[in-house]
């Protein structure tokens, strides 16, 4: 796994919805399935992030 992905996780927050402005790696695991039951992750970098 690439270490500057890791980095990204842990600084970027969350642009939109219940979590909005959350840190990326101190979101829920629960949200997180929440997105793949629901059509899955959101498309581009966000999207990977979230599935990492």
């Amino acid at each position: 796994m690439n270490s500057e992905i890791l980095k990204e996780i842990c600084t970027t927050k969350m642009p939109f919805g219940k979590y909005k402005d959350r840190i990326l790696a101190d979101l829920p695991i629960s949200y997180l399935e929440w997105f793949q039951r629901n059509g899955g992750f959101p498309k581009g970098k966000l999207g990977m992030q979230l599935a990492t």
